[in-house]
């Protein structure tokens, strides 16, 4: 183990090779474009060398490896849908699903921290914000010279955000911002905020809230056993002193954080395959090496119908996030359909986590594999952004019309 002072990133290049092939059982590259191919090429070669190395060290230390911002924004990461004019890359639906898949077969926190800055921060400014907002903040926040973050939930109010109790008042140029939100990604080191509160008349409406105004704290979540390389914090607001230019003027409902959450979900769709994919590749190799009773435990019937199972279930969710992404693109896909395919591909994901480890025996519980901090993770992102029984009951409205959460 590298000592905490030393340059971790160098210490472990050398020794850990990240071995990650990419699995493909219906040829889906066929429906991809060539675009598409090197993107995930490029950003799967960034997560070997740049992620794969360290991020066992930083999930056990439970520290965010801070220095693969820039890197992150390098590779088109940070809002890649976000048009070239304000700093983004202008890509399609399909591509910022890859690159989120790459990045959480890397670790879910990492994707997390992407998803958050493009979906979250970047995506509400773009569609909600003032023309000044969009210059003033995309640009900076697409190489990650300025890092964001996003307040919806609150200590009292999760899978029911119309009821959140922060608040903004009038106070002449300003408005006084007062409330709390938790479990917030990116929040200890967050430039700004994106927080949405009630306004004067109880609508919901977004702020930007900048780092160092006065009575805006983020204090850091510890004590985590899932997502441990994410940093998470709380939202703390006491008279907060906000411009007015800081409101987005576009939205004033709870369509505005629900439009930004359908963005995060369908990120998450894909990402969740790239965790399966890890732990599905990590436990066909090992059924490969692992001797036992004088031969590999892949020539097992029961080893094999875990790796066919977990083929079977990855294939079908590359095809549910696959066809998402093109109706998401010509702006046909549903908040209805996202949850669906968030919350099939989560679970997907974390059952294959499950069964990874136990192709792996005792060594799944080590750091030498990718198996117990993915299946740590993946229990945060069943519940994120929408609850997994929230997402099937979302699903269930849709196909009775009668609304079972309200």
């Amino acid at each position: 183990m590298a000592l905490i002072d030393e340059p971790i990133n160098e210490v472990h290049k050398s020794v850990k090779t990240d071995l990650y092939r990419h699995h493909d059982y219906y040829a889906i590259d066929d429906l991809l474009t060539d675009e598409h191919k090197i993107i995930r090429e490029s950003v799967q070669s960034w997560v070997k060398q740049e992620v794969s190395p360290i991020i066992e060290d930083y999930a056990q230390r439970a520290e965010f490896p801070t220095q693969i911002i820039k890197g992150l924004g390098e590779i088109g990461a940070f809002g890649p849908f976000i048009p070239e004019e304000y700093g983004g890359s202008g890509l399609d639906q399909v591509s910022y699903g890859i690159i989120m898949q790459e990045l959480e077969r890397g670790d879910s926190g990492i994707r997390s921290t992407a998803s958050v800055q493009g979906s979250l921060v970047m995506f509400p400014i773009y569609t909600f914000g003032s023309e000044a907002q969009k210059r003033k903040y995309l640009p900076k926040l697409a190489t990650g010279e300025m890092m964001g973050c996003f307040g919806l939930t609150e200590p009292n109010h999760g899978s029911n955000p119309s009821g959140m109790e922060t608040y903004f008042k009038d106070d002449g140029d300003h408005v006084l911002l007062n409330g709390a939100k938790m479990w917030i990604s990116n929040a200890p080191f967050a430039d700004i905020a994106v927080v949405w509160a009630k306004n004067p008349e109880g609508k919901i409406q977004g702020l930007i809230v900048e780092r160092g105004m006065e009575g805006f704290t983020t204090p850091t979540t510890h004590g985590k056993w899932s997502l441990r390389a994410s940093a998470t914090g709380e939202l703390v607001f006491d008279n907060v002193r906000v411009p007015k230019e800081n409101i987005l003027p576009g939205v004033a409902s709870l369509r505005g954080p629900l439009t930004c959450l359908s963005s995060a979900r369908y990120g998450i769709s894909w990402g969740a395959i790239g965790a399966a994919m890890d732990c599905y590749d990590s436990a066909l190799r090992y059924s490969k090496e692992r001797i036992q009773f004088d031969k590999p435990i892949g020539g097992f019937q029961l080893t094999q119908k875990k790796l066919a199972e977990m083929i079977t279930e990855i294939t079908k969710a590359q095809l549910l996030a696959w066809r998402l992404g093109n109706l998401k693109e010509q702006g046909k896909a549903t908040s209805a359909q996202i949850s669906m395919a968030k919350r099939n591909n989560v679970q997907m994901a974390l059952e294959i986590a499950r069964e990874s480890r136990q192709i792996h025996g005792g060594m799944g519980i080590t750091g030498e594999y990718p198996i117990m901090r993915h299946m740590m993770n993946l229990e945060s992102v069943i519940t994120y952004e929408g609850t997994h029984d929230i997402h099937l009951l979302i699903t269930g409205l849709d196909v009775t019309g009668l609304a079972a959460f309200k």
